[in-house]
């Protein structure tokens, strides 16, 4: 069947594709790669992804190039649900016999929900979905795809046995090709990246048991299945060869530096050095020094470090399996060295007092990572966060449908008898000024808008849309 993957229109702005972490506007106008789409893609011939907040096209022109296509498979999540189910609505409207079918972690932990939300939905895919959507794509009977969940002719929801695990990464296809042939590599920027970049998963799933975090809990697994060492050179060749204006890499596997994997990724490294590669990857904040060394020499620009919390009980309280102190430490390391952090906390994990907000905003003031991110404890559908928040009655169930607002912005569901929503919702703002309103901190950003009058253009518009978020804060 001809195949359109869908990051379907919703919110200016709204991130959907960080699929794992973050799927709401962020406070600066930002883009990741829809990977999870561009993976079956490669794997469906002559199928299209496309893009629509990122390309900004409107729900009546993805209408239009939806309607060309006999199977449309949407990527979803739950902020984005209401509205990608009301696109799948005005699609059968126009186009009744067209397939259309949802993936994403949404539909993974709730799929009889998501299913019955909408007749225009003709199946959803749990689990890991790249071949579960090639073989819809076929033209398979339902009947025989392991991994989803469709009507029977009577309108009962039948699930289908579960899909295994992908043991073998390497057999799945490149994705930087379809990246090359469906989207504009101009629409994808990230504030702490070099511009333009690309980011490619190297493996999926993650062996740390972090409470909130959102794929390894419904799709990605706790197993961290890798693709080799050569394999993933292969492809940032062909990305070199094919894709020139890339200036930097980007690696977003849950936990690329995983204990488990740092032979491969200092085989990876060397081969990127040897390529002339500038990179980046998501981290835990727990590297040894020797195996930042062998990173930093081979092209590592910066790391992506989810510090979380500066208060060790909250840390032991998400299960994130790693302590302040040598979070300082692996911080000092990378000081030493010339790696450049990007440091990522939540606000209103459990454990949360205006205490600890304070004690997270002066740890992150001390170990001052070059730029920050800071989010809401959000409460996932198939999370552990979300089951402990229904059971202690810090969140309603069912109330995850409220993760954004109606312009996308995320809030703050979770609230304790001793801090409200409001409290955790207003010490994100408290949090960016704290730490981006000092002189050290603003002297720091304007040298670095100094080295480049593309740097000094970009920091600038970063900078208003910044200022914005920080007022929708303060309303």
């Amino acid at each position: 069947m001809k195949t359109l993957f869908l990051q379907a229109p919703s919110f200016d702005g709204f991130d959907g594709g960080a699929g794992s972490r973050y799927q709401a506007k962020r406070e600066i106008k930002s883009f990741w790669y829809p990977t999870w789409l561009a993976q079956p893609a490669a794997m469906v011939p002559d199928s299209r992804v496309l893009d629509a907040p990122a390309d900004e096209i409107s729900v009546e022109e993805s209408l239009k190039i939806a309607a060309d296509y006999d199977l449309v498979i949407i990527h979803t999540s739950t902020p984005s649900f209401p509205t990608d189910a009301k696109f799948a609505e005005l699609l059968k409207e126009r186009k009744p016999n067209v397939i259309v079918g949802l993936v994403g972690a949404k539909v993974a932990v709730d799929p009889t929900g998501s299913l019955t939300a909408s007749k225009a939905i003709d199946f959803v895919a749990r689990e890991e979905f790249d071949y579960t959507c090639k073989e819809v794509a076929e033209g398979r009977p339902f009947e025989s795809i392991t991994g989803i969940t469709y009507r029977l002719a009577d309108g009962t929801v039948q699930h289908n046995p579960p899909r295994a695990m992908i043991e073998n990464m390497d057999d799945l296809p490149f994705v930087a090709p379809i990246y090359k042939r469906d989207l504009k590599i101009s629409n994808y920027f990230i504030g702490y990246l070099n511009y333009p970049y690309v980011s490619i998963y190297t493996g999926r799933g993650c062996r740390s048991k972090c409470t909130f975090c959102l794929w390894p809990q419904t799709v990605g697994g706790h197993r961290y299945r890798t693709r080799s060492a050569a394999n993933v050179l292969a492809e940032a060749k062909w990305i070199k060869e094919n894709m020139p204006e890339v200036k930097e890499l980007m690696f977003d596997d849950d936990t690329f530096t995983d204990s488990s994997n740092m032979e491969r990724v200092h085989e990876i490294a060397r081969g990127l050095g040897a390529m002339g590669w500038t990179w980046s990857c998501n981290a835990k904040a727990n590297v040894p020094y020797e195996s930042l060394k062998i990173m930093k020499e081979n092209g590592l620009r910066l790391l992506l470090v989810g510090y979380e919390s500066g208060d060790d009980q909250i840390l032991h309280n998400i299960k994130k399996g790693l302590r302040t102190d040598i979070a300082r430490r692996f911080t000092e390391d990378c000081r030493k060295l010339g790696v450049t952090i990007h440091g990522t906390f939540i606000l209103g994990l459990p454990g949360e007092t205006k205490e600890t907000i304070d004690k997270t905003i002066q740890f992150a003031k001390e170990i001052n990572p070059h730029t920050i991110q800071v989010s809401l404890a959000a409460p996932y559908p198939g999370t552990a966060l979300y089951k402990q928040a229904v059971e202690n009655n810090w969140l309603k169930e069912n109330e995850a449908v409220n993760l954004v607002n109606d312009k996308g912005v995320q809030l703050a569901l979770i609230e304790y008898p001793h801090l409200s929503k409001q409290e955790i919702f207003h010490g994100v703002e408290k949090f960016y000024r704290a730490f981006y309103f000092r002189p050290s901190k603003i002297w720091e950003i304007v040298k670095e808008m100094l080295t480049s009058w593309d740097m000094m253009k970009r920091r600038l518009r970063e900078g208003v849309e910044f200022f914005r978020f920080l007022h929708a804060h303060e309303a």
